[in-house]
Protein backbone atom coordinates (compact mmCIF):
# COMPACT_ATOMS: atom_id res chain seq x y z
CA UNK A 1 0.00 0.00 0.00
CA UNK A 2 1.13 3.59 -0.66
CA UNK A 3 3.12 5.04 2.18
CA UNK A 4 2.23 8.87 3.42
CA UNK A 5 2.89 11.00 6.61
CA UNK A 6 -0.97 12.19 6.01
CA UNK A 7 -4.09 10.97 3.67
CA UNK A 8 -4.71 14.76 2.83
CA UNK A 9 -1.39 15.65 1.42
CA UNK A 10 -0.94 13.93 -2.05
CA UNK A 11 1.84 15.13 -2.64
CA UNK A 12 3.66 13.41 -0.04
CA UNK A 13 2.22 10.04 -0.93
CA UNK A 14 3.78 7.68 -3.95
CA UNK A 15 2.78 4.82 -6.06
CA UNK A 16 3.26 1.26 -5.06
CA UNK A 17 4.73 0.29 -8.31
CA UNK A 18 7.14 3.44 -8.49
CA UNK A 19 7.86 6.68 -7.07
CA UNK A 20 5.30 8.98 -8.79
CA UNK A 21 2.46 10.56 -7.10
CA UNK A 22 -0.10 8.88 -6.37
CA UNK A 23 -3.51 9.21 -8.35
CA UNK A 24 -5.44 6.14 -8.70
CA UNK A 25 -6.21 3.16 -6.12
CA UNK A 26 -7.34 -0.57 -6.84
CA UNK A 27 -9.56 -1.11 -4.30
CA UNK A 28 -9.15 -4.61 -5.33
CA UNK A 29 -5.81 -5.41 -4.68
CA UNK A 30 -5.73 -2.01 -2.03
CA UNK A 31 -2.74 -0.67 -3.57
CA UNK A 32 -1.90 3.04 -4.78
CA UNK A 33 -1.32 3.40 -8.44
CA UNK A 34 -0.16 6.39 -10.89
CA UNK A 35 -1.87 7.42 -13.94
CA UNK A 36 1.25 5.09 -15.60
CA UNK A 37 1.13 1.93 -13.40
CA UNK A 38 -2.48 1.20 -13.78
CA UNK A 39 -2.06 -1.31 -16.92
CA UNK A 40 1.34 -2.28 -15.66
CA UNK A 41 -1.03 -3.49 -12.37
CA UNK A 42 -4.09 -4.78 -14.29
CA UNK A 43 -1.85 -7.03 -16.90
CA UNK A 44 -0.15 -8.42 -13.88
CA UNK A 45 -3.26 -9.82 -12.34
CA UNK A 46 -5.28 -10.10 -15.36
CA UNK A 47 -7.50 -13.12 -13.93
CA UNK A 48 -8.86 -10.86 -11.26
CA UNK A 49 -11.29 -7.95 -11.33
CA UNK A 50 -9.86 -4.90 -10.61
CA UNK A 51 -11.86 -2.10 -8.79
CA UNK A 52 -9.91 1.37 -10.09
CA UNK A 53 -11.20 4.72 -8.50
CA UNK A 54 -9.32 7.74 -7.29
CA UNK A 55 -7.37 7.96 -4.58
CA UNK A 56 -9.24 10.21 -2.53
CA UNK A 57 -12.13 7.59 -2.53
CA UNK A 58 -10.27 4.25 -1.54
CA UNK A 59 -11.83 1.75 0.82
CA UNK A 60 -9.65 0.44 3.09
CA UNK A 61 -10.94 -3.63 2.62
CA UNK A 62 -8.58 -6.89 4.34
CA UNK A 63 -6.11 -7.69 0.99
CA UNK A 64 -6.47 -11.68 0.97
CA UNK A 65 -2.98 -13.42 -0.04
CA UNK A 66 -2.27 -14.85 -3.46
CA UNK A 67 -3.03 -18.42 -3.84
CA UNK A 68 0.37 -20.42 -4.47
CA UNK A 69 -1.20 -23.02 -6.58
CA UNK A 70 -2.77 -20.82 -8.99
CA UNK A 71 -1.37 -17.15 -9.91
CA UNK A 72 -3.24 -14.00 -10.11
CA UNK A 73 -5.73 -15.92 -7.33
CA UNK A 74 -6.97 -14.51 -4.04
CA UNK A 75 -7.66 -16.74 -1.10
CA UNK A 76 -10.64 -15.68 -0.11
CA UNK A 77 -11.22 -19.08 2.19
CA UNK A 78 -9.12 -21.45 4.67
CA UNK A 79 -8.99 -24.75 4.27
CA UNK A 80 -9.56 -26.21 8.01
CA UNK A 81 -8.57 -29.44 7.31
CA UNK A 82 -5.17 -28.58 5.27
CA UNK A 83 -5.02 -25.34 7.50
CA UNK A 84 -3.98 -23.30 4.30
CA UNK A 85 -5.52 -20.45 2.77
CA UNK A 86 -7.48 -21.53 -0.78
CA UNK A 87 -8.63 -19.83 -3.87
CA UNK A 88 -11.96 -20.73 -5.79
CA UNK A 89 -10.18 -22.77 -8.10
CA UNK A 90 -8.53 -24.83 -5.04
CA UNK A 91 -12.00 -25.12 -3.49
CA UNK A 92 -12.45 -26.86 -6.52
CA UNK A 93 -9.88 -28.71 -6.71
CA UNK A 94 -7.09 -30.28 -4.81
CA UNK A 95 -9.01 -29.63 -1.57
CA UNK A 96 -12.94 -30.44 -3.18
CA UNK A 97 -14.70 -31.78 -0.29
CA UNK A 98 -12.54 -30.27 2.23
CA UNK A 99 -14.33 -27.90 5.38
CA UNK A 100 -13.77 -24.58 4.72
CA UNK A 101 -14.11 -21.19 6.24
CA UNK A 102 -14.36 -17.37 5.09
CA UNK A 103 -11.06 -15.68 5.10
CA UNK A 104 -13.23 -13.15 6.67
CA UNK A 105 -14.20 -14.67 9.76
CA UNK A 106 -10.49 -16.14 9.67
CA UNK A 107 -9.27 -12.80 10.21
CA UNK A 108 -11.90 -11.50 12.69
CA UNK A 109 -11.39 -14.30 15.08
CA UNK A 110 -7.27 -13.79 14.57
CA UNK A 111 -7.91 -9.85 15.09
CA UNK A 112 -9.94 -10.79 18.50
CA UNK A 113 -6.81 -12.92 19.30
CA UNK A 114 -4.27 -10.47 18.53
CA UNK A 115 -6.36 -7.58 20.32
CA UNK A 116 -6.60 -9.72 23.46
CA UNK A 117 -2.97 -10.88 23.01
CA UNK A 118 -1.76 -7.29 22.60
CA UNK A 119 -3.85 -6.05 25.27
CA UNK A 120 -2.13 -8.54 27.98
CA UNK A 121 1.05 -7.67 26.58
CA UNK A 122 0.39 -3.94 27.35
CA UNK A 123 -0.29 -5.20 30.86
CA UNK A 124 2.64 -7.45 30.94
CA UNK A 125 4.49 -4.41 29.95
CA UNK A 126 3.02 -1.98 32.73
CA UNK A 127 4.06 -4.41 35.11
CA UNK A 128 7.40 -4.64 33.89
CA UNK A 129 7.86 -1.35 33.60
CA UNK A 130 6.98 -0.98 37.27
CA UNK A 131 9.33 -3.87 38.29
CA UNK A 132 12.29 -2.23 36.15
CA UNK A 133 11.38 1.06 38.38
CA UNK A 134 11.43 -1.34 41.66
CA UNK A 135 14.52 -3.00 40.29
CA UNK A 136 16.56 0.04 39.55
CA UNK A 137 15.97 0.85 43.39
CA UNK A 138 16.60 -2.05 44.91
CA UNK A 139 19.87 -2.00 42.81
CA UNK A 140 20.21 1.91 44.14
CA UNK A 141 19.53 0.63 47.66
CA UNK A 142 21.84 -2.42 47.13
CA UNK A 143 24.88 -0.30 46.25
CA UNK A 144 24.36 2.05 49.27
CA UNK A 145 23.89 -0.45 51.59
CA UNK A 146 27.22 -2.37 49.96
CA UNK A 147 29.30 1.12 49.78
CA UNK A 148 27.98 1.68 53.21
CA UNK A 149 28.97 -1.70 54.38
CA UNK A 150 32.18 -1.59 52.35
CA UNK A 151 33.30 1.64 54.73
CA UNK A 152 32.15 0.03 57.83
CA UNK A 153 34.66 -2.53 57.20
CA UNK A 154 37.12 -0.34 56.46
CA UNK A 155 36.72 2.00 59.66
CA UNK A 156 36.52 -1.65 61.58
CA UNK A 157 39.93 -1.98 59.44
CA UNK A 158 41.11 1.18 60.61
CA UNK A 159 40.25 0.70 64.14
CA UNK A 160 42.30 -2.98 64.66
CA UNK A 161 45.45 -1.40 62.80
CA UNK A 162 44.93 1.56 65.16
CA UNK A 163 44.41 -0.89 68.05
CA UNK A 164 47.20 -2.99 67.11
CA UNK A 165 49.64 0.50 66.30
CA UNK A 166 48.94 1.41 69.72
CA UNK A 167 49.98 -1.74 71.72
CA UNK A 168 53.34 -2.10 69.61
CA UNK A 169 53.45 1.73 70.26
CA UNK A 170 53.56 1.27 74.14
CA UNK A 171 55.80 -1.75 73.57
CA UNK A 172 57.83 0.58 72.03
CA UNK A 173 57.88 3.02 74.44
CA UNK A 174 57.91 0.68 77.45
CA UNK A 175 61.48 -0.46 75.44
CA UNK A 176 62.90 2.47 74.81
CA UNK A 177 62.22 3.53 78.48
CA UNK A 178 63.53 0.22 79.96
CA UNK A 179 66.60 1.15 77.65
CA UNK A 180 66.96 4.64 79.05
CA UNK A 181 67.09 3.57 82.94
CA UNK A 182 69.37 0.87 81.84
CA UNK A 183 71.68 2.74 80.08
CA UNK A 184 71.47 5.25 82.27
CA UNK A 185 72.66 3.44 85.64
CA UNK A 186 75.13 1.76 83.72
CA UNK A 187 76.70 5.50 82.95
CA UNK A 188 76.11 6.95 86.14
CA UNK A 189 78.26 3.58 87.64
CA UNK A 190 80.67 4.65 84.45
CA UNK A 191 81.02 8.02 85.92
CA UNK A 192 81.34 7.26 89.46
CA UNK A 193 84.63 4.89 88.54
CA UNK A 194 85.45 7.46 86.45
CA UNK A 195 85.76 10.06 88.61
CA UNK A 196 87.33 7.90 91.57
CA UNK A 197 89.84 6.70 89.33
CA UNK A 198 91.05 10.37 88.45
CA UNK A 199 90.86 11.07 92.17
CA UNK A 200 93.15 8.10 93.45
CA UNK A 201 95.47 9.35 90.48
CA UNK A 202 95.60 12.36 91.63
CA UNK A 203 96.07 11.33 95.53
CA UNK A 204 98.76 9.33 94.07
CA UNK A 205 100.92 11.89 92.67
CA UNK A 206 100.59 14.18 95.72
CA UNK A 207 101.13 11.46 98.27
CA UNK A 208 104.61 10.86 95.76
CA UNK A 209 105.44 14.53 95.84
CA UNK A 210 104.93 14.44 99.92
CA UNK A 211 107.35 11.28 100.20
CA UNK A 212 109.63 13.20 98.06
CA UNK A 213 109.63 16.43 100.09
CA UNK A 214 111.38 17.13 103.20
CA UNK A 215 108.86 19.02 104.91
CA UNK A 216 107.76 17.44 108.09
CA UNK A 217 104.28 19.33 107.91
CA UNK A 218 103.40 17.41 104.65
CA UNK A 219 103.93 14.74 106.28
CA UNK A 220 102.37 15.27 109.55
CA UNK A 221 99.12 16.40 107.84
CA UNK A 222 98.55 13.62 105.67
CA UNK A 223 94.91 12.97 104.94
CA UNK A 224 94.84 8.88 104.38
CA UNK A 225 91.83 8.41 101.33
CA UNK A 226 92.30 4.21 101.42
CA UNK A 227 89.27 3.85 103.34
CA UNK A 228 87.50 5.43 101.22
CA UNK A 229 89.00 4.19 97.73
CA UNK A 230 88.33 0.41 98.94
CA UNK A 231 84.96 1.56 98.71
CA UNK A 232 84.76 0.69 94.80
CA UNK A 233 81.65 1.86 93.06
CA UNK A 234 79.42 -1.46 92.24
CA UNK A 235 78.92 -2.02 88.89
CA UNK A 236 75.42 -2.34 88.37
CA UNK A 237 74.27 -5.49 86.93
CA UNK A 238 70.55 -4.99 86.20
CA UNK A 239 68.70 -8.39 84.00
CA UNK A 240 66.90 -7.44 81.07
CA UNK A 241 63.31 -6.84 81.33
CA UNK A 242 61.21 -9.67 79.51
CA UNK A 243 57.79 -9.29 78.36
CA UNK A 244 54.97 -11.79 79.43
CA UNK A 245 52.01 -12.28 76.86
CA UNK A 246 48.56 -12.74 79.48
CA UNK A 247 46.03 -13.27 76.67
CA UNK A 248 43.46 -14.07 78.86
CA UNK A 249 43.12 -11.39 80.68
CA UNK A 250 42.71 -9.27 77.11
CA UNK A 251 40.07 -7.53 75.76
CA UNK A 252 38.72 -9.07 72.75
CA UNK A 253 37.50 -7.40 69.36
CA UNK A 254 34.77 -8.85 67.02
CA UNK A 255 33.16 -9.04 63.97
CA UNK A 256 31.09 -11.57 62.53
CA UNK A 257 29.51 -12.13 58.79
CA UNK A 258 27.31 -15.20 58.43
CA UNK A 259 29.71 -18.34 58.68
CA UNK A 260 32.79 -15.98 59.04
CA UNK A 261 33.92 -14.81 62.16
CA UNK A 262 37.49 -13.08 63.19
CA UNK A 263 38.70 -12.22 66.49
CA UNK A 264 41.72 -9.74 67.79
CA UNK A 265 42.39 -10.31 71.60
CA UNK A 266 44.95 -7.71 73.24
CA UNK A 267 47.25 -8.53 75.53
CA UNK A 268 47.11 -6.48 78.52
CA UNK A 269 49.37 -3.72 79.03
CA UNK A 270 47.97 -2.23 82.33
CA UNK A 271 51.20 -0.69 83.94
CA UNK A 272 54.84 -1.28 84.01
CA UNK A 273 55.12 -3.30 87.38
CA UNK A 274 52.29 -5.95 85.91
CA UNK A 275 54.34 -6.56 82.77
CA UNK A 276 58.03 -5.95 82.92
CA UNK A 277 60.20 -7.21 85.64
CA UNK A 278 62.62 -5.20 86.09
CA UNK A 279 64.17 -4.33 89.26
CA UNK A 280 64.83 -0.66 89.18
CA UNK A 281 60.73 -0.52 90.03
CA UNK A 282 60.67 3.45 91.37
CA UNK A 283 58.14 4.11 94.64
CA UNK A 284 56.97 7.51 95.85
CA UNK A 285 58.83 8.84 99.05
CA UNK A 286 57.62 10.35 101.82
CA UNK A 287 58.63 13.17 101.71
CA UNK A 288 59.86 14.55 99.06
CA UNK A 289 63.31 16.54 98.59
CA UNK A 290 65.22 19.68 96.66
CA UNK A 291 68.06 18.70 94.96
CA UNK A 292 68.83 21.86 93.60
CA UNK A 293 67.90 25.53 93.39
CA UNK A 294 68.42 27.09 90.54
CA UNK A 295 68.20 30.71 90.26
CA UNK A 296 67.45 32.86 87.09
CA UNK A 297 66.79 36.09 85.65
CA UNK A 298 63.75 35.62 83.98
CA UNK A 299 60.61 37.43 85.12
CA UNK A 300 57.21 35.55 86.05
CA UNK A 301 58.80 32.42 85.03
CA UNK A 302 55.87 30.21 82.80
CA UNK A 303 57.12 27.05 81.53
CA UNK A 304 59.66 24.60 81.54
CA UNK A 305 60.83 21.90 79.20
CA UNK A 306 64.24 19.64 80.47
CA UNK A 307 66.59 18.48 77.87
CA UNK A 308 68.19 15.21 79.18
CA UNK A 309 69.13 15.12 83.22
CA UNK A 310 70.78 18.51 83.96
CA UNK A 311 69.23 20.87 82.11
CA UNK A 312 65.89 22.78 81.21
CA UNK A 313 64.53 25.38 78.57
CA UNK A 314 62.88 27.88 80.09
CA UNK A 315 60.61 31.02 78.79
CA UNK A 316 58.76 34.01 80.85
CA UNK A 317 56.59 36.91 79.21
CA UNK A 318 58.60 38.10 77.06
CA UNK A 319 60.07 36.55 73.60
CA UNK A 320 63.32 34.83 74.97
CA UNK A 321 63.73 31.21 75.58
CA UNK A 322 67.33 30.10 77.55
CA UNK A 323 68.49 26.75 78.48
CA UNK A 324 70.15 27.16 81.83
CA UNK A 325 71.59 23.49 83.76
CA UNK A 326 71.36 22.63 87.14
CA UNK A 327 74.58 24.98 88.12
CA UNK A 328 72.57 28.07 87.09
CA UNK A 329 74.47 28.52 84.08
CA UNK A 330 73.21 29.48 80.74
CA UNK A 331 74.01 27.07 77.98
CA UNK A 332 72.21 28.50 75.07
CA UNK A 333 69.28 31.58 74.69
CA UNK A 334 66.98 31.29 71.42
CA UNK A 335 64.66 34.62 70.63
CA UNK A 336 61.54 32.50 69.15
CA UNK A 337 59.63 34.46 66.02
CA UNK A 338 56.36 35.13 68.31
CA UNK A 339 54.88 38.63 68.53
CA UNK A 340 54.56 38.16 72.47
CA UNK A 341 55.94 35.38 73.93
CA UNK A 342 55.27 31.24 73.16
CA UNK A 343 52.58 29.28 73.94
CA UNK A 344 54.47 26.92 75.27
CA UNK A 345 57.86 24.80 74.54
CA UNK A 346 58.80 20.98 74.91
CA UNK A 347 61.64 19.02 73.63
CA UNK A 348 61.62 15.84 70.87
CA UNK A 349 62.98 12.69 71.88
CA UNK A 350 66.38 14.20 70.01
CA UNK A 351 66.51 16.70 72.39
CA UNK A 352 65.44 19.59 69.69
CA UNK A 353 63.05 22.76 70.88
CA UNK A 354 59.38 22.94 69.75
CA UNK A 355 57.40 26.00 70.69
CA UNK A 356 54.19 26.99 69.79
CA UNK A 357 52.94 30.41 68.30
CA UNK A 358 49.48 31.38 68.58
CA UNK A 359 49.50 34.40 66.72
CA UNK A 360 50.89 32.68 63.57
CA UNK A 361 49.14 29.57 63.95
CA UNK A 362 52.78 27.55 63.74
CA UNK A 363 54.37 25.07 65.85
CA UNK A 364 58.37 25.49 64.86
CA UNK A 365 61.41 23.58 65.90
CA UNK A 366 64.89 25.26 66.36
CA UNK A 367 67.33 22.82 64.59
CA UNK A 368 71.11 23.42 64.36
CA UNK A 369 70.37 26.97 65.74
CA UNK A 370 67.94 28.54 63.37
CA UNK A 371 64.07 27.89 63.68
CA UNK A 372 62.00 26.53 60.92
CA UNK A 373 58.52 25.91 61.36
CA UNK A 374 57.62 22.83 61.19
CA UNK A 375 53.27 22.67 61.22
CA UNK A 376 50.48 25.72 60.80
CA UNK A 377 47.48 24.83 62.19
CA UNK A 378 44.03 25.09 60.20
CA UNK A 379 42.83 28.57 59.70
CA UNK A 380 40.61 29.39 62.91
CA UNK A 381 42.37 27.61 65.22
CA UNK A 382 45.78 28.42 67.49
CA UNK A 383 47.98 26.34 68.98
CA UNK A 384 48.49 26.42 72.42
CA UNK A 385 50.13 23.53 74.81
CA UNK A 386 52.57 21.13 73.52
CA UNK A 387 53.97 17.56 74.29
CA UNK A 388 56.28 15.24 71.96
CA UNK A 389 54.95 11.56 72.86
CA UNK A 390 57.33 8.52 73.33
CA UNK A 391 56.50 7.74 69.41
CA UNK A 392 57.33 10.86 67.59
CA UNK A 393 53.66 11.97 67.91
CA UNK A 394 52.75 15.86 69.02
CA UNK A 395 49.55 16.37 71.00
CA UNK A 396 48.42 19.86 70.35
CA UNK A 397 45.89 21.49 72.43
CA UNK A 398 43.96 24.26 70.63
CA UNK A 399 41.32 27.54 70.67
CA UNK A 400 40.08 29.42 68.36
CA UNK A 401 40.22 32.95 67.81
CA UNK A 402 37.85 33.91 70.25
CA UNK A 403 38.48 31.57 72.99
CA UNK A 404 35.01 29.68 72.94
CA UNK A 405 36.06 26.72 71.57
CA UNK A 406 39.31 24.62 73.09
CA UNK A 407 40.21 20.81 70.89
CA UNK A 408 43.67 18.61 71.57
CA UNK A 409 44.87 17.40 68.52
CA UNK A 410 47.20 14.36 67.35
CA UNK A 411 50.38 15.32 64.65
CA UNK A 412 52.20 12.40 63.47
CA UNK A 413 54.71 14.64 61.53
CA UNK A 414 52.44 17.02 59.21
CA UNK A 415 49.68 15.04 58.95
CA UNK A 416 46.60 15.98 61.46
CA UNK A 417 45.78 12.07 62.25
CA UNK A 418 43.38 12.83 65.46
CA UNK A 419 40.97 15.77 67.14
CA UNK A 420 39.53 14.67 70.42
CA UNK A 421 37.10 17.63 71.51
CA UNK A 422 33.57 16.22 71.97
CA UNK A 423 32.13 13.51 74.79
CA UNK A 424 29.80 10.78 73.34
CA UNK A 425 26.78 13.10 73.99
CA UNK A 426 28.12 15.73 71.66
CA UNK A 427 29.26 17.88 74.80
CA UNK A 428 32.61 19.93 75.04
CA UNK A 429 35.36 18.21 76.61
CA UNK A 430 36.99 21.26 77.38
CA UNK A 431 36.17 24.76 78.60
CA UNK A 432 36.36 28.02 76.56
CA UNK A 433 38.14 30.85 78.33
CA UNK A 434 41.14 32.73 78.31
CA UNK A 435 44.10 30.57 79.88
CA UNK A 436 46.25 27.87 78.32
CA UNK A 437 45.64 24.48 78.63
CA UNK A 438 48.49 21.96 78.63
CA UNK A 439 48.61 18.22 77.51
CA UNK A 440 50.96 15.29 78.42
CA UNK A 441 50.83 11.75 77.09
CA UNK A 442 50.23 8.62 79.77
CA UNK A 443 52.03 5.42 79.71
CA UNK A 444 49.02 3.43 78.78
CA UNK A 445 47.67 6.16 75.36
CA UNK A 446 46.11 8.39 78.20
CA UNK A 447 46.03 11.94 76.99
CA UNK A 448 46.12 14.11 80.24
CA UNK A 449 45.16 18.16 79.98
CA UNK A 450 45.41 20.58 82.80
CA UNK A 451 42.32 22.34 81.82
CA UNK A 452 43.28 26.00 83.56
CA UNK A 453 39.50 27.64 82.69
CA UNK A 454 37.56 24.11 84.32
CA UNK A 455 40.41 24.23 87.25
CA UNK A 456 40.08 20.54 86.04
CA UNK A 457 43.02 17.52 85.03
CA UNK A 458 41.00 15.67 82.39
CA UNK A 459 42.05 12.62 81.19
CA UNK A 460 40.89 10.76 78.05
CA UNK A 461 42.11 7.28 76.42
CA UNK A 462 43.58 7.08 73.37
CA UNK A 463 40.33 7.10 71.36
CA UNK A 464 39.15 10.43 72.96
CA UNK A 465 36.82 8.90 75.55
CA UNK A 466 36.54 10.57 78.71
CA UNK A 467 37.82 8.52 81.44
CA UNK A 468 37.83 10.94 84.41
CA UNK A 469 38.22 14.57 85.86
CA UNK A 470 40.29 15.62 88.58
CA UNK A 471 39.79 18.99 90.97
CA UNK A 472 40.11 18.16 94.31
CA UNK A 473 41.43 20.32 97.36
CA UNK A 474 44.73 19.02 98.62
CA UNK A 475 44.80 17.69 102.32
CA UNK A 476 46.29 21.10 103.86
CA UNK A 477 45.01 23.13 101.05
CA UNK A 478 42.93 26.19 101.96
CA UNK A 479 41.96 27.15 98.31
CA UNK A 480 40.23 25.87 95.22
CA UNK A 481 42.84 23.68 93.06
CA UNK A 482 43.67 25.74 90.48
CA UNK A 483 46.40 23.52 87.86
CA UNK A 484 49.38 24.96 85.79
CA UNK A 485 51.58 22.75 84.14
CA UNK A 486 51.80 18.97 84.07
CA UNK A 487 53.61 15.48 83.65
CA UNK A 488 53.80 11.87 84.08
CA UNK A 489 56.34 9.48 84.81
CA UNK A 490 57.66 5.88 84.16
CA UNK A 491 55.20 4.55 86.39
CA UNK A 492 52.02 6.30 84.86
CA UNK A 493 51.84 9.05 87.68
CA UNK A 494 50.20 12.21 87.11
CA UNK A 495 51.97 14.81 88.50
CA UNK A 496 50.30 18.49 87.87
CA UNK A 497 51.37 22.53 89.66
CA UNK A 498 48.69 23.95 91.91
CA UNK A 499 49.49 27.48 91.95
CA UNK A 500 47.03 28.64 94.68
CA UNK A 501 48.01 25.90 97.02
CA UNK A 502 51.56 26.13 96.21
CA UNK A 503 52.13 22.54 95.93
CA UNK A 504 51.86 19.77 93.42
CA UNK A 505 49.50 16.96 92.74
CA UNK A 506 50.32 13.46 92.33
CA UNK A 507 47.65 11.28 91.15
CA UNK A 508 47.92 7.26 89.77
CA UNK A 509 47.00 6.74 86.45
CA UNK A 510 43.21 6.22 87.02
CA UNK A 511 42.91 9.30 88.77
CA UNK A 512 43.72 8.26 92.44
CA UNK A 513 45.28 10.88 94.94
CA UNK A 514 48.56 9.51 95.69
CA UNK A 515 51.02 12.24 97.33
CA UNK A 516 50.77 15.98 97.73
CA UNK A 517 54.66 17.87 97.63
CA UNK A 518 53.93 20.58 99.49
CA UNK A 519 57.24 20.60 101.82
CA UNK A 520 59.63 22.25 99.19
CA UNK A 521 59.23 26.42 99.53
CA UNK A 522 56.92 25.78 96.48
CA UNK A 523 55.57 29.90 96.17
CA UNK A 524 53.49 29.95 93.46
CA UNK A 525 54.51 26.91 91.56
CA UNK A 526 53.79 27.61 87.65
CA UNK A 527 55.84 25.40 85.25
CA UNK A 528 56.86 21.54 85.23
CA UNK A 529 58.79 18.95 83.67
CA UNK A 530 60.96 15.77 84.49
CA UNK A 531 64.29 15.30 83.79
CA UNK A 532 65.79 11.77 82.39
CA UNK A 533 66.60 10.61 85.30
CA UNK A 534 62.91 11.11 87.03
CA UNK A 535 63.42 14.21 88.69
CA UNK A 536 60.97 17.26 88.71
CA UNK A 537 62.19 20.37 87.50
CA UNK A 538 59.65 23.26 89.13
CA UNK A 539 59.29 26.64 88.28
CA UNK A 540 58.33 29.55 90.50
CA UNK A 541 56.22 32.27 88.67
CA UNK A 542 57.03 35.21 90.72
CA UNK A 543 60.93 34.57 92.10
CA UNK A 544 61.78 33.13 88.67
CA UNK A 545 63.82 30.01 90.56
CA UNK A 546 63.75 26.63 89.71
CA UNK A 547 63.61 23.58 92.02
CA UNK A 548 64.64 20.72 91.03
CA UNK A 549 63.16 17.74 93.27
CA UNK A 550 63.45 14.10 93.92
CA UNK A 551 60.05 12.46 94.85
CA UNK A 552 60.61 8.94 94.00
CA UNK A 553 63.06 6.41 95.06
Amino acid sequence: MASSTTTTAQEFITCDLCIKPVQQFCNSCQVGLCEDCINKHAKSLKSMKHDIIPFTKRTVQPVFPQCTSHSHQRCEAHCQQCDVPVCIKCLNGQHKGHVFEDMDKIVALRREKIKQETAEIEDIILKTTTQDLDTENKISKAMAHYEDFQKQTNDYREQWHLEVDNIYNKLDSLIQLLKEHHITALKLCHSQLNSQNSSMIQTVQENKEILKSNIVSDVNNYQSKLKEYRDIPQITDLPFPSLQTKSDQGSELGRELEGFKATLTQTSLSSLTDEVSFSSVKELIEEAKVIANIPTNVKNLLKIACVESNKAWINGQDKMITCVDIHSAVQDTVTSTCKYLPNDITVTRQGELIYSDSNNRTLNIVRDGKIETQITTPRGWHPDGLCCTRSGDILVSMFTADRSHRKIVRYQGQRLTQEIDKDEHGDPIYQGGEYAMFVVENNNGDIVASDINADTVVVVDRTGKVRFRYNDKPPRGKESFSPAQIVTDSMGHIIVTDVSNNCLHILDQNGQFLRCVDNCGLDCPNGLSMDSEGRLWVGLFDSGEVKVIQYMK
